[in-house]
Order: structure tokens, then C-alpha cells, then sequence
């Protein structure tokens, strides 16, 4: 399982977070009516979702067998931000500090956080939080 499927079945297991994202917890290249059909509701407007994405494997220099990864996570909503500023919090104290023992994930950090910005392409409100990883390199 990859780094960001672990992250989405950690998000998903969470009961409080998946009411407030009713469009889904999702782990694909990008969120579209094609590749995320269930974060759109019957008239095509996108609802209450998150996408999770991995970057690059950086090594953590003098730590033997250990990369450390970018982890961003990306909110949506139609518009406004109340349930982007819910989710935002919700995802912080699920995954600040977090370690997965199965991924051997020793520990997930924030980095950083852009809380109120709009996508252009999806014409709807968005927020981006960013994580650093560090793991055991299999």
C-alpha cells in the first residue's frame, strides 16, 4: 500500500471528518468529475472533499535507511470555508505527530498551511496543508 493510501484510510476511518467531507477522502492525480465522480453532487458542483497527494523521497542525511516524504493534502468546497476550516483542524490532530507502525512511518510532521484560497480550474473555495514524513526506506 502506498504512503497515500495509508494516509487516505487513516482520514476515512475518521467518523467526525468524514461527515464534514461529504465528497469524499480522495487519493488520485487530481479531483475531477472524471477521476473523483463522488465529489460532485447531482448538478456537477463540487462538495466537501480533500485529495492527498506525495511528493518526492528526500534521505534523511545521517539516518540510516530513511527518507523523508512531502505529504499535501488539498480541501475543497463549492464556496465558503466552513467545512474546509473544520476538516483542516481535524486532519492536524490526526496526523501532527502521528506514527504508523504498519508503513513504518515514524513520525508525520506539519509543515505548513495555506488556509484560504481559491482553484481556479474548479471555480470553488481551497485550503492546502503540508506534512513531512519521515519513514523507513524499504
Amino acid at each position: 500500500m502506498s504512503l497515500s493510501s495509508e494516509i487516505v484510510a487513516i482520514l476515512q476511518a475518521d467518523y467526525s471528518l468524514s461527515a464534514i467531507l461529504s465528497g469524499g477522502i480522495h487519493d488520485a492525480v487530481e479531483i475531477s468529475r472524471q477521476l473523483t465522480p463522488s465529489a460532485f453532487d447531482a448538478n456537477k458542483e463540487i462538495l466537501p472533499c480533500v485529495l492527498v497527494k506525495t511528493g518526492n523521497e528526500n534521505d534523511r542525511e545521517g539516518k540510516i535507511n530513511a527518507v523523508q516524504t512531502p505529504l499535501t493534502i488539498y480541501f475543497y468546497q463549492r464556496s465558503d470555508y466552513d467545512q474546509i476550516d473544520a476538516a483542516l483542524a481535524r486532519c492536524y490532530s490526526l496526523l501532527h505527530f502521528v506514527h504508523i507502525a504498519e508503513s513504518q512511518v515514524w513520525q508525520a510532521r506539519f509543515n505548513s498551511e495555506i488556509a484560504r484560497t481559491t482553484d481556479e480550474a474548479l471555480f470553488c473555495s481551497l485550503a492546502v496543508q503540508r506534512y513531512n514524513v519521515i519513514r523507513k526506506k524499504s
